[in-house]
């Protein structure tokens, strides 16, 4: 569909230039010769929104495209200014203001940035988080635009992550405990429980839809080493796709299987390591050399993905594409987890390093940013 902008309609509309002209499925608005939106008749139909097809208190649709044949055709149309107006076989009216129209090729949201070469993590005060709005707007921005922030100050109670639900939205639960405790002891379901180094991951790569943000709870940490790391994975894919197209296309296109368990939870999936929208954009990079499972070798294309694997390994892991800093006893780290991956160096297991954390939603986050900003734009 041709889209101009709304200054361009506008224009045209100021110096009535805007003609209609009915074609066999469609209608084609036109600003002196230039197509400037052409409207499948069922697109007119299905998109009405007056009283009768919408729910007025809600805009929720309640007209269904199935009450209509699929050869629908207006019997009247006019443009008057900006104002589409027609008539259906039934008599049922249909208005558009065309420079709505254009406006839903607008985003709703702005893109992510991409971190700079000294990237650090943004630090916000806990406290003012949770209770002043301006603070909490800042840190919404800044985590939807890089992915990740540290949030310093928080109580160094457990479960002190359910306070952060009015913030942040529920804590989605998983199978292995609603808020996990990581610390060095006997209950070893996973590399995290020991004071190895942890290589970059996301959680839960073993749910078809991993938990797409997650916070990490630093209570205590006398140890020493154990540094946290975090690794921008759309950066990291989004050079791959400039430098070998090949290998991004196998790493959208092989589906790789991932395993989670201990003696009462199997968790399992078999997913591609990028997963893309329909616009080609990433969202979500899922790796967690952990929890990958051994492929069957007789697959087609194996080859090719582990040619393609390996080169993003080989970039996850370079140090130049790391961020290092060290959690202290009262920080959380929030990372958008389908972004940015998680890891620690090793560390020597003769103080307490007690960690606790838990998963949120990335929707939530944006809905409440949105309703900041809402509220703000309101009280001006």
């Amino acid at each position: 569909m041709p889209v101009s902008n709304s200054a361009f309609a506008a224009k045209a509309a100021s110096d009535n230039v805007f003609k209609v002209v009915e074609e066999v499925k469609s209608i084609k608005v036109l600003a002196g010769t230039t197509t400037l939106l052409e409207l499948p008749h069922l697109w007119l139909r299905d998109s009405c929104t007056c009283n009768e097809c919408r729910v007025s208190k809600t805009q929720e649709k309640a007209f269904i495209l199935s009450e209509v044949p699929a050869d629908i055709c207006p019997i009247d149309v006019s443009l008057v200014g900006q104002v589409l107006s027609v008539e259906w076989p039934d008599r049922h009216q249909t208005q558009f203001c065309l420079e709505d129209v254009l406006g839903l090729s607008l985003p709703r949201t702005e893109g992510s940035l991409v971190w700079s070469e000294m990237f650090q993590p943004s630090y916000f005060d806990w406290s003012s988080f949770l209770t002043d709005d301006t603070t909490a707007r800042s840190l919404f921005k800044t985590f939807l635009d890089y992915g990740v922030v540290v949030i310093s100050g928080a109580p160094q109670d457990p479960d002190a992550l359910e306070l952060l639900a009015p913030r942040l939205g529920p804590i989605r639960e998983v199978l292995f405990e609603r808020i996990h405790n990581v610390c060095v002891d006997t209950h070893v379901y996973n590399v995290a429980h020991t004071p190895m180094a942890l290589p970059p991951h996301n959680d839960f790569a073993s749910y078809t839809f991993p938990p797409s943000v997650q916070a990490l709870h630093m209570l205590h940490n006398e140890a020493q080493g154990g540094k946290s790391i975090i690794v921008d994975a759309w950066a990291i894919a989004e050079s791959i796709r400039a430098e070998r197209p090949d290998y991004f296309a196998i790493l959208c296109q092989f589906s790789v299987p991932f395993r989670e368990f201990d003696v009462t939870t199997e968790t399992y999936t078999e997913a591609p390591i990028i997963h893309l929208d329909v616009d080609g954009c990433i969202t979500n990079v899922r790796f967690s050399n952990q929890l990958m499972q051994t492929i069957d070798p007789r697959r087609s294309d194996v080859d090719k993905f582990y040619d393609a694997y390996h080169y993003l390994c080989c970039r996850i892991t370079d140090e130049a594409n790391r961020v290092t800093f060290r959690l202290e006893g009262g920080h959380v780290l929030l990372v958008a987890a389908h972004r940015v991956l998680h890891a620690r160096e090793a560390f020597v297991a003769s103080g307490i390093r007690h960690l606790q954390d838990a998963y949120y939603e990335l929707d939530n986050i944006a809905n409440n940013f949105y309703l900041l900003n809402t509220t703000e734009a309101n009280d001006v």
